[in-house]
């Protein structure tokens, strides 16, 4: 038996709760594909706060605690304001509300691409105060150095590459990537440098589809598609754009709900009871004793 913190749903606190210890890790991640095959494909998706974990870790296999976190939560235009402080904070907060999945942390934009030895700062950081079971950070080739640097020092490490979402400013925008032939060459040398020098999975992100199957025929590790292929060994999504809370859908993305317009109702509803005085009724009050 081990201790995990998990949500008291009934006070929205958390509490220390005895669990057995169920958690998946990274190797178990990356024995789900054998001989270059994944025949259960691997299950991701974000995750911010511990309420949200609690709801998504029975579902998922990887919970991603990712610098989207910007844009989805503060409401910032971009990864790149994403603070280090901000990922810690979100990161402990989903590890607390889970106990299943690998929980995996974003290494924010200016954290970890100056050296190696910066990056074993930030990276040492996140996982002493969150506890999660590794980090993810965006690049290729050129941070394999990086890479093989935090996992010979006990970091596992999920890569990115493709469309990088912190490099958005030298890409020119978030289109598709791999169209052009020198595009296709550096993503392929990117995802085979990247699994050479010790990451345990790669997310491919915006890639036309052949280049995401290739990698995922060429490569020992997991690949996790988003916007992809779904020949990839895994898939990931924003859950906030997976459940319908934003207007704009992107292409790669299905929406599976309208919480969006749940929870717009849900208020219209209270709001008119609130102004017709019907709330709160006497089930909603206390009364003196009789």
């Amino acid at each position: 038996m081990s201790t995990t913190f998990q949500l008291d749903t009934a006070t929205s606190r958390a509490n220390p709760t005895p669990q057995p210890m169920k958690r998946l890790t990274v190797p178990a991640i990356q024995r789900r594909k054998v001989e270059g095959v994944t025949a259960d494909p691997l299950v991701m998706l974000t995750a911010y706060t511990a309420r949200q974990a609690q709801l998504l870790d029975p579902h998922c296999d990887l919970l991603l605690v990712g610098d989207s976190l910007g844009q989805v939560i503060y409401g910032l235009p971009s990864t790149l304001p994403v603070t280090l402080d901000m990922m810690v904070a979100h990161g402990a907060a989903v590890v607390r509300g889970s106990y299943h999945s690998v929980v995996i942390v974003d290494m924010p934009f200016g954290s970890y691409e100056a050296s190696p030895q910066a990056a074993f700062t930030s990276a040492s950081r996140i996982m002493a105060e969150t506890g999660a079971a590794g980090v993810k950070l965006e690049g290729g080739v050129a941070m394999a150095e990086t890479i093989a640097f935090l996992t010979q020092r006990g970091i596992p490490v999920m890569a990115h590459i493709g469309l990088t979402p912190q490099a958005v400013n030298a890409l020119g925008g978030y289109a598709a990537r791999g169209r052009s032939e020198a595009e296709e060459a550096k993503i392929i040398a990117d995802g085979k440098a990247v699994a050479q020098a010790g990451a345990f999975a790669v997310v491919i992100e915006g890639v036309v589809e052949p280049i995401a199957v290739a990698l995922t025929q060429a490569l020992s590790i997991p690949t996790i598609g988003i916007g992809a292929s779904a020949q990839c060994d895994g898939q990931v999504l924003v859950t906030e754009d997976m459940l319908g809370m934003f207007e704009r859908t992107p292409r790669f993305v299905k929406r599976y709900g309208d919480i969006a317009g749940m929870i717009s109702a849900t208020a219209a509803t209270y709001a008119g009871e609130v102004r017709d005085r019907s709330f709160p009724s006497a089930e909603q009050t206390y009364q003196p004793k009789a």
